[in-house]
């Protein structure tokens, strides 16, 4: 092959998956720029991009004259302008499941962590302290988890609260009657009513914006959990807020928020009841692995004439 692709991939990135596509792409990352910004100013070189947070919004697309194929380093897209590509001629695609098993093992941490007080306890610890009384805790088995969204990472996240002993419910639209190994639940505000936690796991769409409320967030209940893996912003986090200064929530353990990194005076900061962690759920050395073999995959596929088979808008360009 004469003229290799070009490829523009994340600053950080596992090895592996631009060592696997080097016969024929020259992988370029993000950090040999000065910043996102001028790897996105010159985004007219790249026949491929590998992204993991960065906005790819219409305004870059519409410079990305080369560009081929849109290759998400996980599976959420609410950074990436999918309409804008398929008017390109764009293939995007993800990686579904890819960090399915870590995302779960850290939404069930950060239930663990709230119930026992870990973050509390380690400070005490760490401050000479020694009150024991004042960090008693609540086991999870016998409660009842509520899993809203029941994709990849809500089964995992399901199949580990089972297997600790707490009864899942399940609340997801695209559930169907073969689901039976879960208690399906027929209205959101129905399954933060019947669960002694939930935990998020649905995309940023415009029907799950803030979608989680105050009414739900009351529903849940004064002895209540809210764990946030999937996007801050489907929590209404002026709402959350309030509902922990009052008492109507017992605490939350949150991956993700609305604005990301949070701002400096953020009123959660100085809340004991909540668990916070830099939107690190799906990092773990397995799982960035697994996604960046897969996306590197993606790529050579579209490399190929093919469609991979997580393409996200296939229908659109299939339509072309």
């Amino acid at each position: 092959m004469s003229t290799p692709w070009e490829v523009l991939h994340p600053a950080s990135i596992d090895p592996s998956g631009p060592a696997s596509i080097a016969d024929f792409a020259r992988c370029t990352g993000v950090d040999e720029y000065d910043g996102v910004a001028d790897a996105f100013a010159d985004i007219g070189r790249y026949d491929a991009v590998v992204v993991r947070v960065a906005d790819l919004d219409a305004e870059v697309i519409d410079r990305a004259d080369r560009l081929k194929v849109i290759a998400k380093h996980g599976s959420g897209l609410d950074n990436v302008d999918v309409a804008a590509a398929s008017c390109r001629g764009i293939v995007v695609c993800n990686t579904p499941g890819a960090n399915a098993r870590s995302v779960a093992e850290h939404a069930v941490a950060l239930l663990f962590g709230v119930r026992r007080h870990l973050h509390t306890a380690d400070r005490h610890v760490r401050a000479g302290d020694w009150d024991r009384s004042a960090f008693a805790g609540r086991e999870l088995a016998g409660d009842t988890l509520g899993v809203f969204g029941f994709g990849a990472i809500g089964r995992e996240t399901a199949a580990l609260a089972r297997g600790m002993g707490l009864h899942v419910l399940a609340y997801d639209r695209s559930l169907t009657a073969d689901d039976s190994d879960v208690e399906q639940i027929e209205t959101l505000h129905e399954l933060f009513e019947r669960s002694d936690a939930v935990s998020l796991h649905v995309p940023l769409t415009d029907e799950t914006r803030e979608v989680v409320s105050a009414a739900e967030i009351e529903a849940l209940g004064p002895e209540g959990v809210l764990v946030n893996t999937s996007r801050g912003a489907i929590v209404d986090e002026t709402a959350l807020v309030a509902a922990l200064a009052d008492g109507t929530l017992a605490g939350a353990g949150l991956d993700t928020f609305a604005e990301e990194p949070p701002g400096p005076d953020h009123p959660l900061y100085d809340r004991d009841d909540v668990l916070l962690t830099p939107h690190v759920g799906g990092v773990t050395d397995e799982a960035l692995a697994r996604m960046s073999q897969r996306a590197a995959a993606n790529v050579r596929t579209v490399f190929d004439g093919r469609l991979p088979e997580s393409t996200v808008n296939r229908a659109a360009l299939e339509g072309e």
